[in-house]
């Protein structure tokens, strides 16, 4: 499976200007055969924009949906569209929508731990459920940025057979060895994939995004790495998706647990 992550420079605040990226982004991700197209976290509004929730969040996720829809069905591409601001039975959540080639919405993830750091709790209210989704064949699942601190989720989906774990975020500079150590122990432990795409760029006047995005194998190697570059990239990996059962079969972490124990 070839998947291209967008490395993005998101704009606070601006709608319009970051649709219209993301759009040409997608399309370049297309043109080079890619199966999955990942975009970061926030990827429309940015994680900390001024503007209030009312202005930020799209009702129902209706736009976003609508354009991740739109871009699948024209370019045969699969979307894991990073996430966006909604507004859902009257709360606001940060909202991940995945599409598939025939332009479906086929998953729908609110992020489950709020980054209460930075006051994310007091914006949005927090999702209370995982899920998987399979794409082109391939059991999958989506979690958001401050959600990569909680490793029972990834063991979780991993033992309901995710193979691929996708990880849209805004995290930024200050703790960018956090980011890469943490996926990769992710990955390791986990005997999986993990696609983990990253903003880049200013947050804010005081707040670099460190990018870094990522992809890595079942053994924890790096397939492909952004790096610290502070310009937008794109990222191209191919995962072999057999690699699993071979790390699995060489090391045996998963018949090897004792979870009447723990």
């Amino acid at each position: 499976m070839k998947i291209a992550g967008i490395q993005m420079a998101v704009v606070a605040g601006q709608i319009e200007e970051n649709f219209n990226k993301a759009e040409a982004w997608i399309k370049k991700a297309a043109q080079t055969g890619a199966d999955v197209v990942v975009l970061p976290e926030m990827f429309v509004g940015g994680f900390l924009s001024k503007l209030s929730m009312a202005e930020l969040a799209d009702p129902d996720g209706q736009r976003t949906k609508a354009f991740l829809s739109r871009l699948s069905k024209e370019l045969n591409i699969n979307i894991v569209g990073g996430s966006v601001a909604t507004k859902k039975a009257g709360n606001y959540y940060n909202t991940a929508y995945v599409s598939d080639r025939q332009g479906q919405i086929i998953a729908e993830y609110d992020k489950i731990h709020l980054f209460s750091f930075a006051g994310e709790e007091k914006r949005y209210a927090s999702g209370d459920k995982l899920l998987s989704f399979v794409l082109d064949g391939i059991k999958c699942s989506v979690m958001i940025c401050y959600d990569l601190r909680f490793p029972e989720i990834f063991r979780k989906q991993a033992l309901d057979d995710s193979q691929i774990i996708f990880l849209p975020a805004q995290w930024p500079v200050p703790r960018i060895d956090h980011w890469r150590i943490l996926n990769q122990a992710r990955a390791i432990e986990n005997q999986l994939f993990m696609v983990s795409v990253n903003g880049c760029g200013k947050a804010n006047k005081d707040i670099q995004n460190g990018g870094n995005s990522l992809m890595i194998d079942p053994w924890g190697q790096i397939i492909a790495d952004a790096g610290g570059d502070p310009e937008e990239k794109m990222i191209i990996g191919d995962l072999d998706l057999t690699q699993i059962k071979m790390v699995r079969d060489k090391m045996t972490v998963f018949t090897d647990r004792k979870p009447y124990i723990y």
